[in-house]
């Protein structure tokens, strides 16, 4: 599938085969091509917590306000970021690059430093994105999915173990549609979301 006709097509789907198992190597896959997604100096902040064991499902399902995707779906895959990426040994993000542009991208992550709400709204975009991208290269796989904010953050952040210094930005339910989407809910005209230089 192409990827005009994937986001013609991702719809947020609710319900999915309970029955339906996404290999191993189907995960590594759709996880290898959300790392693809771009982060602010290439600090790759994000982090995915694959979600699959039923006993562990049941829980995290109880903190999404008893919703069936959590469960039902294939996998369950939480979006996380490390606010301190940016300072966690950056070289290594930039280990491919001439030794002077790695030299000043290091350099420049410094900006993050002591600005927590900086280090906040970086790792949100960053989950954003990868989310976004897990969703078209499911559907191009083969998959639907469906965004979720509907949760307790700090229930699941305990049931996953999330470390100190990291934050939950969304999940994502992926997984095989028992029934389609609902009809849309309309779009807006694109004369009221777009301007051109100035409001």
């Amino acid at each position: 599938m192409d990827t005009l006709a994937a986001i013609e097509q991702r719809r947020s789907v609710k319900q999915y085969d309970p029955a339906h198992r996404m290999s191993d190597e189907e995960i590594r896959r759709l996880i290898g091509l959300a790392i693809r997604s771009p982060t602010s100096l290439n600090m790759q902040n994000w982090r995915f917590v694959v979600a699959r064991d039923p006993a562990l499902r049941r829980q995290l399902r109880a903190a999404a306000w008893d919703q069936a995707q959590v469960t039902d779906a294939s996998i369950w895959v939480i979006i996380c970021a490390d606010l301190n990426a940016f300072k966690k040994s950056p070289e290594r993000y930039w280990s491919a690059a001439p030794p002077e542009v790695a030299k000043m991208m290091v350099q420049m992550l410094g900006m993050y430093e002591g600005r927590e709400q900086m280090q906040r709204d970086e790792a949100l975009r960053s989950c954003g994105i990868a989310a976004q991208t897990i969703m078209l290269a499911a559907k191009a796989l083969g998959y639907d999915t469906c965004p979720m904010a509907g949760f307790d953050p700090e229930a699941v952040g305990r049931l996953v173990n999330l470390p100190p210094g990291h934050v939950i930005g969304l999940a994502v339910a992926v997984g095989k549609a028992l029934q389609p989407a609902r009809p849309r809910g309309g779009q807006l005209p694109l004369d009221d979301v777009m301007v051109f230089d100035r409001f």
